[in-house]
């Protein structure tokens, strides 16, 4: 697996990025990539079927300057930024990876095994796709299909302003059983962790190697021009 540890510019090429990605490996030109990136400013992002002004406080997002995207995979809005770390993973599909559960189970419990030595308490998978330590949550993933290859990507809250996320995002449509109803403060936690110890531990995980490649810049910027830019993608419902 090509190991990939780049950061874009900007919030709707990182995110355009990964949907390009799984583009590129659908046509043939890649086996599998595990990519690494870390958002430098404050944004929000839907997952692809959330309403914007259900899970999102839009004016306080324009009041603060903070924009707000939309991805290409499903799962809940999330508010990204400094002490954040976002990786993804493009993989055939094949063996355990047939359906999207098998998928879930599949790429949380080798993420958990991964990172348990890295923390002082229980990591545990808990809703779809969320690890947790007891019962406060750390990372949130989700995953996009094509015929032969799917994108499983997430978020690894390391020292993010937790209370920031408080004021752009509204309690959400819809809650793992073991949410409780709790605020996001009382729900999320950060993990602490470096971000050279998870992109380790990560990369030993899924073997994946610092290979020389090029992006597929064209695709990136198609995307980005196409979509990611677009108010009618990014706020559209």
């Amino acid at each position: 697996m090509t190991l990939l540890n780049h950061t874009l510019p900007s919030p709707a090429e990182n995110l355009a990025c990964d949907e390009a990605l799984l583009d590129w490996c659908e046509a043939g030109q890649c086996e599998g990539i595990l990519r690494f990136w870390g958002p430098a400013e404050y944004f929000v992002v839907l997952g692809y079927a959330n309403k914007t002004s259900v899970e999102v406080d839009v004016d306080a997002c324009r009041k603060l300057d903070v924009p707000v995207f939309r991805r290409c995979s499903g799962g809940g809005a999330v508010l990204q930024g400094p002490g954040c770390l976002n990786y993804s993973v493009v993989l055939k599909i094949t063996g355990a990876l047939q359906s999207i559960t098998e998928t879930n189970c599949f790429v949380m419990q080798r993420n958990r095994d991964a990172l348990q030595p890295l923390l002082k308490g229980k990591v545990q998978v808990r809703g779809h796709t969320d690890l947790a330590i007891g019962d406060l949550k750390f990372s949130g993933n989700s995953q996009r299909r094509r015929k032969d290859f799917l994108l499983f990507h997430g978020s690894f809250l390391l020292n993010l302003d937790i209370a920031r996320m408080e004021q752009l995002l509204k309690f959400p449509s819809k809650q793992p059983d073991y949410r409780a109803d709790r605020p996001h403060a009382r729900f999320l936690t950060n993990c602490g962790l470096a971000p050279d110890s998870i992109k380790s531990v990560l990369s030993r995980a899924w073997n994946a190697k610092q290979t020389h490649v090029a992006l597929p810049s064209d695709r990136i910027e198609a995307l980005v021009r196409e979509r990611y830019s677009k108010p009618e993608w990014n706020l559209r419902w």
